[in-house]
């Protein structure tokens, strides 16, 4: 649960019902709805957190369409989520029947929200539930006034008493003047929920059984209809196209700059900044722009990430630098730096004060405290030391087209430019191995190994294998100058 649906209801209401039943065919998607994310988490993710603010004894979701998806969703959400499943799409007061169906004879509250208002919170419904419990409502709804409430119920209200919701395609002309509209949350007194549920019919432009016809029922038996109008309205809508998917990410994830910033931290560029609802930022963190933090990646004090950079389930010690790189699980101790144009793959580990500069990639590699491979390198399946400096050029051939292999390079050891450490490769501590060599066999401690051919010139080639070209041209107009003269 994130830290702003952490509100807790005075005491526990009887039964949370979340409606997520619909197919989301606007979505045009193989995959639910409910199932896709802001803020890197499930929208339906969000509406169980929120309903776990009030601590229902029963919390069920309403399954539908896509249901086998929705349940396993469900099931790696953690325990205390019961599901009801409704079987055809009946209206939103069979779904809520059905979500009751199982929980026998209820007292209390029933709280009914969406599976797809992920901008929700629990202290809002916290609040819904103590007005119902104020006003001694039979229900109370949860409304908006809106400019544009076209697609809405609209309330309808007769010297300031609820007298019922009119859909919209069923509201008359003056009906659909009002900007009152239903967020279509509610909370109802379960004995009138069950009686309202228990008569309602299908007499409407939808041909659906319209949960709102429970409001009509408990005027109709004398009880108490109120209202709590939010005037953060974007938590009551919902999501039914990408394009208002891309809306609540943008809204969702300029609030959660807006948090990290008053948290202490300096986010430089708001708009180009994309943070995920599980990452974790400390005081003193600097974010440059173009940035996109996701998963559990966590950065500490002081360190500055950017720009142009994502991290995906990374960990950041203090004071570190991160510059235009893509790192996928992957530790970055105090003091290292990173970047620019590096790729660090799973299993990478940099210790404190380490360095991996432009033009390198990392993968399953643990580089020690103070080690450097500052260019142009593929690191892959090592075990690097302390101090240890890996030259420009340098490749960790780690792969033979059957298995990988590991390379080791000790402390303080040096690794020449343009080397190819042919795994399993292992260079001891305080040794050399000379540029441009192809280590296949072990260095010991102080050794320096060469392991490439031996230069030879040969004298006029050029002028025989080359005649007539302009390399021939310049390399005689050098000779000239020398006063060479050509071997042919």
């Amino acid at each position: 649960m994130s830290a702003d649906q952490t509100g807790s209801a005075p005491s526990p209401v009887a039964a949370v019902v979340v409606l997520a039943a619909g197919g989301g065919t606007r979505m045009k998607s193989a995959t639910s709805k409910l199932l896709h994310e802001v803020a890197g988490r499930p929208m339906l993710s969000y509406a169980v957190a929120a309903a776990s603010a009030l601590r229902p004894d029963h919390l069920v979701v309403v399954v539908g369409q896509l249901k086998e998806q929705v349940l396993a969703a469900l099931e790696a959400f953690g325990a205390g989520v019961e599901t009801a499943e409704q079987p055809e799409p009946l209206g939103t007061g069979h779904a809520v029947a059905c979500g009751l169906r199982d929980l026998g004879d209820l007292t209390g509250e029933v709280v009914v929200t969406y599976g797809d208002v992920p901008l929700l919170e629990g202290d809002t419904l916290v609040d819904l539930v103590s007005t119902h419990r104020r006003e001694s409502a039979g229900v109370t709804i949860l409304t908006a006034d809106v400019p544009e409430p076209d697609g809405y119920g609209r309330i309808v209200r007769d010297h300031g008493e609820v007298t019922r919701i009119v859909e919209h395609r069923d509201a008359s002309p003056a009906e659909r003047e009002i900007h009152e509209i239903n967020s279509g949350i509610y909370v109802f007194d379960a004995q009138i929920l069950r009686a309202g549920l228990a008569g309602l019919t299908t007499d409407n432009h939808q041909g659906e059984q319209y949960l709102t016809d429970v409001v009509t029922y408990c005027r109709s038996v004398g009880g108490r209809v109120a209202t709590m109008q939010i005037a953060d309205t974007i938590q009551t809508e919902g999501v039914n196209t990408r394009v208002e998917l891309a809306r609540m990410n943008a809204v969702r994830n300029r609030r959660l700059c807006e948090k990290w910033m008053l948290a202490g931290v300096t986010i430089i560029d708001p708009a180009t900044t994309w943070l995920h609802d599980s990452v974790d930022l400390a005081p003193d963190v600097t974010i440059l722009p173009g940035t996109h933090l996701y998963g559990a990646t966590s950065v500490s004090s002081g360190a500055t990430i950017g720009p142009d950079t994502t991290l995906v389930d990374c960990v950041v010690g203090e004071n570190a630098t991160v510059i235009r790189t893509h790192g996928q699980l992957a530790e970055i101790g105090p003091g290292a730096s990173v970047g620019p144009f590096s790729y660090m793959r799973p299993g990478t580990i940099l210790e404190a004060g380490s360095k991996v500069g432009a033009f390198v990639e990392t993968k399953n590699a643990h580089i020690g405290e103070g080690a450097k491979v500052p260019h142009l390198t593929y690191c892959g399946d090592a075990e690097i030391g302390e101090g240890a400096n890996i030259g420009a050029g340098t490749i960790f051939a780690n792969y033979d087209g059957v298995g990988k292999y590991r390379t080791t390079v000790g402390r303080h050891s040096f690794v020449g430019s343009d080397s190819v450490l042919v795994a399993p490769a292992s260079i001891a501590d305080g040794a050399y191995v000379a540029a441009g060599s192809t280590i296949t066999n072990p260095v010991g401690p102080g050794e320096l190994a060469v392991a490439r051919g031996q230069q030879r010139n040969i004298a006029g080639w050029v002028a025989r294998k080359r005649a007539g070209t302009k390399t021939e041209e310049a390399a005689q107009a050098a000779l000239a100058e020398d006063g060479t003269e050509d071997v042919r």
